[in-house]
C-alpha cells in the first residue's frame, strides 16, 4: 500500500545514488518538482530513463545527476536542442554521459516486458535500422514458429519510477487523465515508485480515458501542487510555453545555467 509522504522525504527514501530512475509523462504531467528535489539532494551516477528527455533531463544532466541516459527522443519541444544534454555527450560536461537510444515503440516495449516480468519483448520495428548493433539491449531472434527474423529488446526494470498525476485518494490510489504516455507501464516495471499529485481527495471520481494506478502498485504518493510546471496538468494549469522558449537561452551557457539553477531550484524547498 502506498505511503503518503512529503516530497523531500519520499525522494530521500526512494532515490539512491547509482539507481536507474524513470521519469515519465508525455508532454503532460512531467514530474519537474520531483526531479528538482533529486537535484537538491545531489543524487549522482543515475541512469535516467525517459521516452522524451526534454527540459527535466536537461536540468538533471547539467547538474551532474546522470552518468547514463536511456531514451527515444531528446529535445526542447518546438524550440530546439537540449544544450546541457549535448554538452554532456559532446564535451563530457559536467561529466561524461553514456546513451542507449531507442524508438518510442522500442522503449515502450521494454517497459511492457518489465511490467510483465518477462526478460524481453519482441517486435519488428527496428528491422533495417542501424540501431541494431549499437545497443546491448537490442538483439535479433528467430521466431520458433515461423522462422522469421525479429528484434528483441531487453526488459526495462528501473529501480524507481517517478510520475505526476492529478489526484490520489488517501489510501494511495492514483488517477491521471488527459494525454498520457507510459506512466502505468513504468510504475509496474519498477521496484519502487513515487507519484506526485496535484491534490489528495477523499474519493476518486472515474473519468473518461483515465489511467488508474492502484495503491498496491505504488510505494509513495506526495501531494505536490504545481508539480508538473512548466509542463501542464489537464484541469489544473496550462503549459508554460514562454518557459520552454526562454530555456534555450538559459541553457546554452554553462554559467548562466548554473546561476539559474542555483536561484530557482537549489534555493527552493518543496511545498
Amino acid at each position: 500500500m502506498a505511503e503518503v509522504l512529503d516530497l523531500k522525504s519520499a525522494v530521500a527514501e526512494l532515490v539512491h545514488d547509482g539507481d536507474c530512475v524513470a521519469l515519465e509523462g508525455f508532454t503532460h504531467l512531467i514530474p519537474f518538482a520531483a526531479a528538482h528535489e533529486v537535484i537538491r539532494q545531489r543524487r549522482r551516477n543515475l541512469t535516467l530513463v525517459r521516452l522524451t528527455p526534454d527540459l527535466v533531463f536537461d536540468q538533471m544532466i547539467g547538474m551532474g545527476c546522470a552518468s547514463a541516459l536511456v531514451f527515444s527522443w531528446g529535445g526542447n519541444p518546438g524550440v530546439g536542442s537540449l544544450h546541457r544534454l549535448r554538452d554532456a555527450i559532446e564535451h563530457g560536461w559536467p561529466k561524461p554521459l553514456a546513451i542507449d537510444e531507442h524508438s518510442h515503440a522500442g522503449l515502450t516495449n521494454r517497459y511492457v516486458a518489465g511490467a510483465s516480468a518477462l526478460p524481453f519483448a519482441v517486435m519488428r520495428g527496428y528491422a533495417g535500422t542501424d540501431l541494431i548493433g549499437r545497443s546491448p539491449t537490442i538483439a535479433t531472434v528467430e521466431c520458433p514458429f515461423t522462422g522469421e527474423a525479429l528484434v528483441a529488446v531487453k526488459a526495462m526494470q528501473p529501480d524507481v519510477a517517478i510520475v505526476h498525476a492529478q489526484q490520489a485518494d488517501r489510501r494511495g490510489n492514483v488517477q491521471l487523465w488527459g494525454i498520457t504516455g507510459v506512466q502505468k507501464e513504468a510504475v509496474l516495471a519498477s521496484a519502487r515508485s513515487l507519484v506526485t499529485v496535484e491534490e489528495l481527495v477523499d474519493e476518486l471520481v472515474p473519468r473518461p480515458n483515465s489511467v488508474f494506478l492502484p495503491t498496491w502498485a505504488i510505494t509513495a504518493v506526495s501531494p505536490t501542487p504545481g508539480g508538473a510546471h512548466p509542463s501542464y496538468a489537464l484541469g489544473y494549469y496550462e503549459r508554460d510555453n514562454d518557459f520552454y522558449v526562454g530555456w534555450d537561452a538559459i541553457s546554452r551557457d554553462r554559467d548562466k545555467f548554473l546561476a539559474w539553477m542555483g536561484d530557482n531550484v537549489l534555493a527552493e524547498e518543496p511545498a
